[in-house]
């Protein structure tokens, strides 16, 4: 996995999944079959864990066999079978309307938090990319910020609105002097003046969220924008980019959403149609 330029985050998933089949596993590692996994399945079901989590517990322990066979040359069937998978259900991606957003917003009472929500809303960052961010990546004269190592370790430019860049900036001017190169610090406690962490900023989100009374995730942040930018007529392969998703197909689900601009497309063609076609049956 290191190899193949995982995350360690990603790594450290996939060795927690396999330890815990394994933990699990009644049998030796080389006795395992379809049968084993049918009834892991059932134990995780037991568990109350979602097929999309199951799924992926599955991957890594499929993975481990594929290890054994293709780079320690054990000969062993692999005991999980790809339509062992379940079936996933697909719901569309929940984005906040303009009266849900303005009242999250007017809970925000720290200058630090409002900085992040906004960049999460305008540029589109993920969690782990805003806690990531570090002073020399912010280019304001350019309006733009180059996201160093994002999901899949890939990098990618993002752009930077006016009201968001307003924001960072009023928080990098009250920001203490320190040596540390991440943007954004713990005011309180133990860790004050250090880097902010993943969960950190989920917890404020959480904590916004009840103030408001608006369900609201890290991850809600990035729907909303690229609902808005489709719904602004903006291409979809630029908020593909500016997203970073590696498959237009993950972008695409937005088309789906409440999608002003597939309505606008449809009346604007549904005029040409209709000025192109006899009417006179219905005079």
């Amino acid at each position: 996995m290191k190899r193949k330029n995982y995350s360690e985050l990603t790594v450290k998933n996939y060795l927690h999944r396999v330890k815990l089949f394994f933990s699990w596993l009644p049998v030796t590692v080389e006795a395992a079959s379809a049968t084993e996994v049918k009834h892991y399945i059932d134990y995780l079901l037991e568990k109350r864990m979602a097929p999309r989590s199951i799924n992926c517990h599955l991957s890594a322990v499929r993975g481990f066999y594929d290890y054994l066979t293709y780079e320690e040359d054990v000969r062993l069937d692999n005991p999980v079978a790809r339509g062992q998978m379940l079936r996933e259900p697909h719901p569309l991606p929940r984005y906040l309307h303009d009266n849900e957003l303005q009242l999250f917003i007017e809970s925000v009472s720290s200058t630090r938090d409002l900085a992040i929500f906004m960049l999460m809303l305008r540029c589109g960052l993920r969690v782990q990319e805003v806690v990531n961010l570090t002073l020399d990546v912010i280019d304001y004269r350019r309006s733009r910020i180059l996201v160093k190592a994002g999901k899949g370790a890939r990098d990618r430019i993002v752009y930077i609105s006016n009201d968001a860049a307003v924001a960072l900036a009023k928080y990098l001017r009250m920001r203490p002097k320190t040596g540390e190169k991440q943007i954004f610090l713990a005011e309180k406690g133990r860790c004050r003046g250090k880097p902010i962490s993943v969960r950190a900023v989920q917890k404020w989100v959480e904590h916004y969220a009840q103030e408001s009374g608006v369900a609201v995730t890290c991850h809600r942040f990035r729907h909303t924008m690229a609902t808005q930018l489709l719904n602004a007529d903006a291409d979809i392969v630029s908020i593909q980019e500016l997203l970073g998703h590696s498959k237009i197909k993950t972008t695409q689900r937005y088309s789906k959403l409440l999608n002003l601009k597939a309505q606008r497309d449809y009346f604007k063609a549904m005029e040409v149609v209709m000025r192109q076609t006899s009417t006179n049956q219905l005079e």
